[in-house]
């Protein structure tokens, strides 16, 4: 017995030798990985920032010189002989009224036009409308989509019967290529990402191994030294050691949870720092999605995924669950009154007014998620999983039917949602509106944007609370004040957690079966995208719900939860089943996601974040700007992580 217990032993050591060989490993070939990653910012200005646009010299009747960014200038040359009322309509603008551009007199004669100079947005593609002043008739529609900077012209001509006008569009000066730098960027990254893979591969070789070995022994021997002196620790922690969500060493938890973390994170601060200025960057108007929109709820995703491991952990630890409820609590509270002091940065400047001082935020909203989703956890969690009887029925969905009553909660939330977004009665709007209200629906419904989320937040808030600039004025040329983050959308974030909560359990229940967590990840995925593609009905307008952001619709949940699954199951794989990938860089900032975000808010206009540009009215300037500054936030995230600097609330 005594041998066997020793060969056991001996073998569980030589394991535990290899797995730290192997840690070893992908800790040096993250080192690589940054070292090669500090050089971006060079790179980047060197590459991109020489892409510039330059404003060509004004054509004599242009006046292209004054163009700004997504900005063309159009000429309306008319030679009929009626004066001209020239409309607008943008393609992405649903359901909306031509908005008025000018007025082009009529030719002072036959053959001679009369010209107007006019400012177009290039964003997107829109229909121009041209209806005579004198019997208000529709003389043609032009469809088109400008380019940046590019000079056309509009020729409004009567054919032989005067009463028909033919309209004709005519480039005279090429656009920019404004995308450009997106793909000189894109390169510079692939190149870099080669380069890292390359290096790594030389690395391992036994002969570089070996000399690195004998350069560093110096070097090993002095850290052993200090290692034996003791070197006092600089982790930095704000709660103590028993928190509700523990640190833990990096060989106990999954790389790719913050692996996945950090990509969110990563993307969201390129966003929030501008994204180049270009449009899929940005939030969506209103329906639909871009970048931007996806960032916000895999971080709650993935918020929940960690909630059901650290509760797990702490309950198989002992905790007791009151004094770990009692430290979300506190956790919550402290993400709230930070979120709070982050969207109000006029606190610099004096007192905090509570006239104008905004109550809903992303930090608030990941507060009262937090709160919500780790309370339901608490109640049904179970401090053991492997005391389950293996012949019940309900065995091959465990991870669903030992939560049930957790289930029923969010069911109950989800059913509440529903109620009050299409029931609840609204002053002046219809019952059940989804729209943006302003200019949409025909112009019907101007003050009624969001509907009853809209209604809940100004009733219950005021609307000097709530965010004042939503993103449906961009093109739908809202009147009201909206806020994204509001109360009733609250709901639906608490059952994005709960998904990403589900995404937890199935890695404790099929632990280490990595083929079973897999397989589970994506038929989740795609049960929620064929409730997407039923809510939508596979478009971005025409669905039962449609996918909106601002809303956090019901559709908008499902669908990036079908994402979220789809791309956990492609970083679980590569980084912690093949460990072909170390995660590297967005390993570290997921590890510091807290401090990451905090810190990109308070210091966005200090350097290196923003300098001041040769042109502001440059994607290529922007661009780089905001790659470099979150750039810098992981690279500020990796010197954090080696020195065991680590923020949590």
């Amino acid at each position: 017995m005594g041998k066997e217990k020793l060969n056991k032993n001996q073998k569980g050591a030589g394991a535990k030798t290899e797995r730290e060989r192997e840690d070893l490993k992908m800790i040096q070939s993250d080192r690589q990985t940054v070292i090669f990653s500090t050089v971006i910012a060079v790179l980047l200005a060197v590459c991109v920032a020489p892409l510039t646009a330059k404003i060509p010299l004004s054509h004599p009747h242009h006046k292209s010189a004054q163009l700004k960014m997504d900005e063309a200038s159009l000429i309306i040359n008319n030679e009929a002989r009626t004066e001209v009322v020239v409309s607008w309509l943008s393609d992405h603008c649903y359901q909306c009224l031509f908005q008025p551009l000018g007025v082009v007199p009529a030719g002072p004669g036959p053959g001679v036009p009369s010209t107007m100079d006019f400012t177009i947005n290039t964003q997107h593609a829109m229909t121009l409308q041209l209806n005579s002043t004198l019997t208000n008739l529709e003389l043609c529609r032009v469809h088109f989509h400008f380019g940046e900077h590019g000079n056309y012209s509009l020729w409004v001509k009567n054919l032989n019967d005067t009463s028909v006008v033919n309209c004709s569009m005519v480039t005279d000066k090429e656009p920019i290529n404004s995308y450009l730098p997106i793909l000189v960027a894109f390169l510079v990254y692939a190149g870099l990402s080669i380069l890292v893979a390359v290096g790594s591969t030389i690395m391992r070789l036994d002969v570089v191994r070996n000399i690195l070995f004998r350069l560093g022994n110096s070097v090993e021997t002095e850290r052993l030294i200090n290692s034996e002196l003791g070197r006092p620790s600089r982790t930095v922690e704000s709660s103590s050691s028993d928190s509700p969500i523990p640190p833990t060493t990096t060989n106990s938890r999954l790389r790719s949870l913050d692996t996945f973390r950090g990509l969110s994170l990563v993307i969201m601060v390129f966003v929030n720092y501008g994204g180049g200025r270009y449009w899929f960057f940005k939030h969506e108007s209103w329906n639909g999605l871009t970048v931007a929109d996806l960032v916000f709820p895999w971080f709650v995703f993935i918020m929940g995924t960690s909630i059901s491991l650290s509760v797990s952990g702490a309950l198989r630890r002992g905790a007791p669950r009151c004094r770990l409820f009692g430290k979300v609590l506190w956790r919550s509270l402290q993400l709230f009154l930070i979120g709070v002091l982050i969207v109000n940065p006029n606190y610099c400047l004096g007192p905090l007014s509570w006239d104008t001082l905004r109550i809903p935020g992303v930090l608030q909203r990941l507060a009262f998620t937090y709160l919500a989703v780790a309370a339901l956890e608490l109640l049904v969690a179970r401090n053991r999983l492997d005391n389950i009887p293996t012949e019940v029925w309900w065995y091959s969905v465990r991870d669903i039917m030992l939560y049930w009553p957790a289930w029923l909660c969010v069911i109950a939330m989800e059913t509440l949602w529903l109620c009050l977004t299409f029931l609840l009665p609204v002053p002046d709007c219809p019952t059940g509106y989804l729209g943006p209200g302003g200019i949409g629906d025909f112009g019907q419904y101007p003050n009624c944007t969001g509907g009853a989320a809209g209604y809940i937040d100004r009733w219950l808030l005021g609307e000097n609370h709530i965010y004042q600039n939503p993103s449906s004025r961009v093109i739908y040329q809202s009147r009201i004040p909206y806020d994204p983050e509001g109360v009733l959308g609250s709901i639906n974030s608490i059952v994005m957690a709960f998904l990403g909560l589900q995404a937890g359990k199935i890695i404790l229940h099929y632990k280490d079966l990595h083929s079973k967590i897999m397989t589970r990840f994506l038929m989740w995925g795609f049960a929620l995208g064929i409730l997407s593609a039923i809510l939508t009905k596979c478009s971005r307008e025409e669905g039962v719900i449609p996918i909106n952001k601002n809303i956090w619709s019901l559709s908008y949940v499902t669908t990036l939860s079908c994402f979220a699954f789809v791309v956990l199951v492609l970083i679980y794989y590569s980084v912690d089943v093949k460990r072909w990938w170390s995660g590297a860089p967005f390993f570290y900032p997921g590890m510091n996601s807290i401090l990451v975000y905090v810190g990109h808010e308070v210091f966005e206009e200090y350097f290196p974040f923003r300098w001041r540009m040769h042109n502001s009215q440059s994607h290529a300037e922007h661009l780089t700007q905001n790659l470099v500054a979150t750039s810098v936030w992981v690279v500020i995230a990796y010197m954090l992580y080696r020195k065991k600097i680590f923020w949590k609330i």
